[in-house]
């Protein structure tokens, strides 16, 4: 099937997510109408790593958890730019200005970094 005019593409597009709607659909009534349907007491009730639920479902977290799940993903992408970074760096006639780019970027990271440590956010106490 080709596409022909300025409509043609979006009728395609449009199509292609009908098609995929589609299949979702058959996906989700194929399974309500395969599965086995018997619910007890037993069936019904939460289930959590094989531990029977007790007490409340309300817990609190700390918030240094999140902190140090942040920092993470903050140096989880400073690694990610640093890898293509490196194999940029040795092509002629860029290596002058990607180090000054990431001697930036790092610069960057380290002021927050820093920034952190003063706040007291990376003690454990």
């Amino acid at each position: 099937m080709t596409a022909h005019g300025y409509f043609g593409t979006y009728a395609l597009v449009g199509l292609v997510l009908l098609v995929g709607a589609g299949f979702v659909a058959a996906a989700f009534t194929a399974s309500r109408l395969l599965r086995p349907h018997a619910p007890t007491a037993g069936n019904l009730t939460a289930y959590e790593c094989g531990v029977d639920p007790v007490g409340e479902g309300w817990a609190q977290t700390h918030v240094r958890y999140y902190v140090y799940a942040y920092l993470y993903v903050i140096f989880a992408v400073d690694a990610i730019y640093l890898f293509p970074w490196a194999t940029v760096f040795a092509d002629p006639g860029f290596g002058a200005t990607t180090l000054i780019e990431m001697l930036a970027f790092v610069g960057f990271l380290a002021v927050g970094l820093l920034y952190a440590w003063r706040k007291g956010v990376l003690t454990w106490t």
